[in-house]
């Protein structure tokens, strides 16, 4: 079957492949458009498989938020460039939006989108983070972007105001932690830092008498870098947990590019 240049042309632009892999494609299945797609996407999905191991530390993060709760998500990329455009920024406000209104699973339908993505623009792309709050009776949920999606944030709550609970999500973005009380943190986590800042103590020359408490002052200065409840809010002395008084934090989801 003959081709044209023109065929070659919207092939091209139907599949993102180069000028010559686009030829050859339609040389190998004598002029079948239909066939060279499929060849061209097999290939490319092989080429993506190599990919798989790159770095992606770009991305873009989206939220969505109505009176049935809040959800986000996260699309990773290699390039920042790639998840500047609006074909990405798109995709993934509508991942974020399915998760809404469908819970984390809906997500499935995205997989072949997610592929052509990786086809067209070359790149690894991944889910990342992906959370689903359901609104709950009593309880409130702050949805927070950050620089235009580089950083998001869920806080659900109780017995706090919206406008302290907006300043946690903010504090979050801004604060980075990792769990949410001090009980979260896992044991072992905690033994391996405290047996190194007492190395650290012991080699700065302190009195053994007083090891211990030097040590726990540090552990807690450390905890308070990782734990949201015990963070000084945007940096400052009073604490997130002396902040919401009666209040609850029942959760947080973070989530960043980089």
């Amino acid at each position: 079957m003959a081709f044209s240049a023109k065929d070659v042309q919207e092939l091209r632009k139907a599949t993102g492949a180069g000028m010559m892999d686009a030829k050859k494609a339609l040389v190998e299945t004598d002029g079948d458009f239909e066939a060279a797609g499929q060849l061209l996407r097999e290939k490319g999905l092989a080429k993506a498989l190599t990919r798989s191991d790159r770095d992606n530390a770009e991305g873009l993060i989206a939220v969505a938020q109505d009176d049935s709760g809040a959800a986000l998500v996260h699309l990773k990329s290699e390039t920042d460039f790639a998840a500047k455009s609006d074909d990405f920024r798109n995709l993934v406000q509508s991942m974020a939006d399915t998760v809404l209104s469908e819970g984390a699973d809906a997500l499935s339908k995205f997989d072949a989108t997610i592929e052509d993505l990786k086809l067209t623009i070359k790149e690894n792309i991944e889910i990342g983070t992906v959370a689903h709050i359901p609104a709950v009776e009593g309880r409130k949920i702050d949805a927070y972007i950050h620089g235009g999606g580089t950083a998001g944030v869920l806080v659900e709550a109780e017995g706090v105001d919206d406008e302290l609970l907006h300043e946690i999500a903010l504090n979050v973005a801004f604060a980075k932690p990792t769990y949410l009380n001090r009980e979260d943190v896992p044991a072992e986590e905690v033994e391996k830092e405290r047996a190194a800042l007492l190395e650290i103590t012991k080699s700065e020359g302190k009195p053994e008498q007083a090891w211990e408490k030097i040590v726990d002052g540090r552990v807690n200065s450390w905890l308070a870098e990782r734990v949201l409840t015990e963070q000084g809010m945007f940096g400052e002395k009073e604490k997130v947990a002396s902040k919401i008084g009666d209040g609850t934090i029942n959760s947080f989801v973070f989530a960043q590019i980089g």
